[in-house]
């Protein structure tokens, strides 16, 4: 079997999926197979071949998927993307189905590739949510910035919501997990940049920092609780313990 192999990242996973259904159309029935680096394990009779990301053949992928299938299934890949969990063959197998049968292959959930997907997304989906409602910033100066460690990789999914609400600010979101900032210049478009080791080291120094409005905010959180009330398991299922790292009010 041939196995294809690219970066993580939509990009890099589209340029992957080019080069596999090139080299499928081109060696018919042989099988063929793509995974996210870095390969842990390889397997011993396979043949491995790395595929670096390319824009123009990821977008002509892109393009393909919303004119051949449908908005919505090109919504399903790029959620599937943004996983941790790698589902690329899956998305693979996804689009093979998709391209025969058309914007109706997001409801085949009897198909096992389609299913995975489906819940991939949800999931993704919610994570974003949760973290559109969770993110906390801190005043360094002029500059909010906020600290998230999500198990997906939802930043391009929170740029939009807080563009809307603050595109006057200067506000950053920090991926400590991945070392990925969501940097927004006041009224400009945001975008993603990779922190380098000097950055990371003096960007988790911010929650260090206190200011006047840290206090006001756990005053009024601590004030408005009800202790005769208090449901700690109705607590975790609205934030779960493992957000509450970086929230202001679970700060010690």
């Amino acid at each position: 079997m041939k196995i294809f192999t690219c970066e993580n990242g939509f990009e890099g996973m589209m340029t992957g999926i080019y080069h596999a259904w090139e080299w499928s159309l081109q060696n018919g029935k042989e099988k063929v197979a793509l995974k996210r680096e870095p390969i842990r394990q390889t397997t011993l009779f396979d043949e491995y071949v790395h595929v670096e990301p390319d824009r123009k053949k990821a977008e002509k992928v892109a393009r393909s998927i919303r004119r051949k299938i449908s908005y919505n299934a090109y919504i399903t890949v790029y959620y599937a993307t943004l996983s941790e969990e790698d589902v690329l063959d899956d998305i693979y197998l996804f689009l093979q189905l998709g391209f025969g049968v058309g914007e109706k292959v997001t409801s085949m959930l009897t198909e096992p590739c389609v299913m995975k997907l489906m819940e991939v997304r949800r999931r993704v989906g919610n994570e974003a949510h949760y973290w559109r409602e969770f993110t906390r910033f801190d005043a360094i100066g002029r500059v909010l910035v906020s600290h998230l460690e999500p198990k997906n990789h939802v930043l391009p999914l929170l740029g939009s919501h807080f563009k809307d609400r603050m595109p006057s600010e200067d506000w950053m979101i920090i991926d400590d997990r991945r070392r990925l900032a969501l940097v927004h210049p006041r009224n400009q478009s945001y975008y993603l940049r990779t922190l380098s080791e000097e950055e990371w080291v003096s960007l988790q120094k911010t929650e260090q920092q206190k200011d006047v409005y840290q206090e006001l905010w756990k005053t009024f959180f601590g004030a408005i609780t009800i202790a005769q009330r208090e449901n700690k398991a109705c607590q975790r299922n609205h934030i779960p313990l493992w957000m509450r790292k970086h929230a202001t009010e679970f700060r010690k």
